[in-house]
């Protein structure tokens, strides 16, 4: 028996997405900036596609761009609000994913843009208050780039607050969302963003390929030059059936998403309630009990000497989690939010993340597989 609770870092495919992108791979060939009759149903098709995700963000379709995925998006997203609006500071969160990090990182360096980092708490909240410092100071042109929820803990973000206090300041607003786009419902008509990421293997998708919300009020240039693709905004072949598929995987996920949200609660409540009956010691990093990714469960350990092997052991018994973000593996150090929280380097942190494809029998599984590994929760009578 195998259990993927890894889906934070990828989600399986769903059975509808993959039907229609493999009638897309048979029968939409076309390349879509070609006017003959096999390129105009292409470019109808990715046309649709994004009506389909500009309906679920309530945008125009003139403000949805695909991309291979997040880390380009929000890539393209920072820099190019550098480049081409003006932004001299930018002020972001220690929490953030890599692809936000080091992009800061870049600017900082190379085009001696100043970062600001925003106080957070030891559950991974930022503190408004002390944005709303940061953003009452003279700096010039300020963007501020938080992510909607972590990937690593869960903890998230009130976008609505955020987002006023960059309307009150002047200030631009992004977000990686890439953690909840499809999961929960983002109005971008109502909530004053202006800059926002999605990546379809997150909501039951295929991998490479996402997309970026870019308010029409606060335009950017190409990221990447070449044709006229993508209304002139980024060049290069579109992925036709990465973003046909792309846009069925959320239109499902967000037609079922009350359905799916209670599936995965379930899973989730009944591994945290299973832990703490079975074991000793059991914490959870983040918000667990409030404002937090429901897909999310990071599970804190208590130290012993089984628990370096932990992630290693349950591959071995054949369950996949993660220690982390999946785009950190390898890298030492330990993980960057876990520090930025100060959560206790010699406890062994483990992420476990659902989709409603897991079941309840899963949960026993890894329940009755944890108990070789870590010390059982003592009886007394």
């Amino acid at each position: 028996m195998r259990v993927y609770f890894d889906n934070a870092a990828t989600t399986p495919i769903a059975e509808a997405v993959l039907e229609v992108m493999m009638g897309c791979m048979k029968h939409t060939f076309g390349n879509p900036s070609a006017i003959h009759a096999e390129g105009r149903i292409a470019r109808a098709a990715i046309e649709q596609a994004r009506k389909t995700v500009a309906k679920c963000l309530n945008a125009s379709v003139g403000e949805i761009f695909f991309t291979s995925g997040g880390t380009e998006s929000n890539n393209m997203v920072l820099k190019n609000a550098v480049r081409d609006l003006g932004v001299q500071r930018i002020i972001s969160s220690p929490l953030e994913h890599h692809c936000i990090g080091h992009t800061l990182e870049s600017l900082q360096r190379n085009r001696k843009i100043m970062v600001e980092w925003v106080h957070i708490n030891e559950k991974g909240q930022i503190d408004l208050a002390h944005l709303q410092v940061l953003l009452s100071k003279k700096g010039g042109k300020t963007l501020v780039s938080l992510m909607h929820a972590n990937n690593e803990i869960g903890t998230m973000l009130d976008l609505n607050a955020v987002a006023t206090l960059c309307h009150q300041y002047n200030a631009l607003f992004h977000s990686d969302t890439v953690q909840t786009i499809g999961h929960f419902p983002i109005d971008v008509s109502q909530t004053k963003i202006h800059f926002l990421a999605g990546a379809a293997h997150k909501f039951h998708g295929p991998k490479g390929v996402g997309f970026v919300y870019l308010n029409a009020n606060h335009m950017i240039k190409p990221y990447i030059d070449g044709g006229a693709q993508e209304r002139n905004m980024r060049g290069g072949t579109e992925n036709v059936y990465g973003i046909v598929g792309m846009a069925k995987a959320l239109e499902l996920y967000v037609s079922n998403r009350d359905s799916i949200k209670n599936k995965i609660l379930n899973i989730r409540n009944l591994l945290k309630t299973r832990l703490l009956d079975n074991f000793e010691d059991i914490q959870f990093n983040g918000d667990v009990d409030g404002n937090s990714l429901y897909t999310v469960l990071s599970v804190s350990f208590p130290p012993s000497m089984k628990s370096e092997l932990m992630l290693f052991n349950l591959d071995m018994a054949g369950i996949s989690a993660s220690g982390g973000s999946a785009c950190s593996s390898g890298v030492e150090g330990g993980s960057h939010v876990l520090n930025a929280i100060k959560a206790a380097p010699e406890r062994k942190t483990i992420r476990f993340s659902f989709s409603h494809y897991n079941t309840e029998t899963e949960v026993e599984y890894v329940i009755e597989k944890l108990r070789t590994m870590v010390a059982p929760k003592k009886i007394f009578k």
